[in-house]
């Protein structure tokens, strides 16, 4: 919730139900390399000297466009887990963007997966990112509305990577 003194929403969550089991929503979504394919604001992601591949600890950099602004931010991989979720922390805002991985049966089927996709701001966020929102965005409720649509096209080109057989892994 939103409050004066928390000019934010800490917990931002979309979803996607997929038509594969988890595993082979794990095969495409893990590798955060492959954001840009899905993400509509990711433009590049490259795993930082020393990192060869996607696991807990990896680091990696992000070239970031919305509109006409373009940024940088450095990544850290801080959660791992095959098949269930992962998540990274953005240093410079200090937030923690996560997938999860939720088994599900539909009538018939042999089952799905529900995709979650949160953006949780556990230590706050920089005051650099809350200017940036204010000055560049159009406020808070504006940017909220921003990433909620970006989270929602993220999780449909996922959805469609994975059910149409494109997003096989590379």
């Amino acid at each position: 919730m939103v409050t004066e003194d928390q000019p934010y929403d800490p917990l931002i969550e979309e979803s996607v139900e997929i038509a594969a089991d988890p595993a082979q929503v794990w095969a495409v979504v893990h590798d955060v390399r492959r954001m840009p394919e899905w993400s509509p604001q990711v433009e590049s992601v490259r795993l930082r000297q020393g990192f060869d591949e996607v696991a807990e600890g990896t680091e990696f950099t992000n070239r970031n466009v919305l509109d006409d602004l373009a940024w940088t931010t450095h990544g850290t991989i801080e959660r791992f887990e095959p098949e269930r979720a992962f998540a990274f922390r953005i240093a410079e805002t200090r937030v923690v963007w996560s997938f999860t991985l939720e088994p599900t049966t539909g009538p018939g089927e042999g089952g799905g997966t529900r995709l979650v996709q949160r953006r949780e701001t556990p230590d706050g966020i920089s005051d650099v990112s809350l200017e940036l929102a204010e000055s560049t965005f159009g406020g808070q409720e504006a940017f909220t509305t921003r990433l909620r649509a970006g989270m929602q096209e993220t999780l449909a080109a996922i959805r469609s990577a994975v059910e149409d057989g494109s997003g096989a892994p590379r």
